[in-house]
């Protein structure tokens, strides 16, 4: 079973309390103090004074304390589980739920060799703007945008990689960050390479999320690449399958499918891919900041022009077509393999 149910078992079954006491027993481990490092995405590390029964919340706010974060923009970070590998990829696992106690969590994962690190946690860039007025959010966001141009998440052309790697040279943080901002997946999720069935079986696929969409680099059985952006606003709905425990030194097996409107006929799309949970927060994220993003302008519309009813009946028009198109009370199920019954319902984001 995969390491990371025990603890969306937990936050559907229990309080949140519960989740945390849950988790620590499942692995038998005792309250007690112990150290733990928070990597940064320059590869320095934090290393903290903890409890074992330290939930990720805590023990963000200890770190964003460390490094000089204020307390009203911890929101736009989170704590991840990453690979750092020797051939200089980059994965990130998952996002660590805030019930969630890091230190034991890391201990079940020993032999995927995780570490724990700080990354921002919003898919719109132009969120980037709320966090630049800052010196340690600054930090926080340079030291991302650096790390993502080596790791090859950022696609510059020469002449941008020129001017980046002259901003670099200078220490010119605040440029540095304009400029990338203008390039091909800044910003973006990168998902380890995987396997798709579109547009046909077997298929294998690069996963870029953001930019309200997901975007996919396709290797078609016939060697051809075909790109493809399946957009954020075109689809209904998700869900998370485990199709079966891994063996010995394989990863658990699950797919993550969602309904999409291709030319008016919905279709399920499938991804076979260990970063399941964390393509579904992603998801979650990029509707939610959209959906916030739409009602911020309505509201905006409405103080200009108050006393218009026909704002007023436009507003409600738009509503209900965001409503239509799957935003609204959307569920995401984790089931089994050929069984109608879902094994979870309403998995909340924290808890991916």
């Amino acid at each position: 079973m995969s390491h990371f149910f025990p603890y969306l078992l937990s936050s559907c079954c229990g309080s949140y309390e519960d989740s945390s006491v849950l988790e620590q027993d499942t692995f038998k481990i005792q309250t007690q103090r112990a150290f733990l490092d928070v990597y940064l995405a320059d590869g320095s590390n934090i290393r903290l004074d903890i409890q074992t029964s330290d939930t990720a919340e805590r023990i963000l706010e200890v770190a964003s304390c460390k490094v000089g974060l204020p307390r009203e923009l911890i929101k736009y970070f989170s704590l991840f589980f990453f690979q750092d590998d020797d051939d200089g990829a980059l994965s990130v696992v998952k996002k660590v739920a805030d019930f969630e106690l890091p230190y034991v969590s890391l201990q079940s994962m020993k032999e995927l060799h995780c570490k724990l690190g700080i990354r921002k946690w919003y898919m719109d860039p132009c969120l980037d703007i709320l966090l630049m007025d800052c010196r340690a959010s600054l930090n926080l966001l340079y030291m991302q945008a650096v790390q993502e141009v080596k790791k090859n998440w950022v696609k510059p052309t020469e002449g941008q990689m020129q001017e980046l790697e002259f901003l670099q040279k200078n220490v010119n943080k605040a440029k540095f960050l304009e400029l990338i901002q203008k390039m091909q997946f800044y910003g973006y999720m990168r998902l380890d390479p995987c396997i798709c069935d579109y547009p046909e079986e077997g298929c294998s696929a690069d996963i870029y999320l953001g930019n309200n969409e997901i975007n996919c680099c396709i290797k078609l059985p016939t060697k051809q690449t075909k790109e493809v952006s399946f957009k954020i606003n075109r689809l209904r709905s998700w869900q998370v399958t485990f199709l079966g425990a891994a063996k010995d030194g394989e990863d658990d097996t699950l797919e993550l499918k969602f309904e999409y409107n291709d030319s008016g006929t919905w279709q399920w799309i499938i991804l076979y891919t260990k970063q399941a949970f964390l393509l579904s927060s992603c998801l979650k994220k990029m509707i939610s900041e959209q959906m916030m993003k739409a009602d911020k302008e309505g509201q905006e519309m409405d103080i200009k022009m108050p006393g218009s009813t026909k704002n007023s009946k436009n507003s409600s028009i738009q509503q209900k077509q965001v409503v239509h198109s799957g935003f609204i009370s959307r569920k995401r199920f984790l089931v089994r393999p050929n069984e109608e019954d879902c094994v979870f319902e309403k998995i909340r984001e924290e808890d991916l």
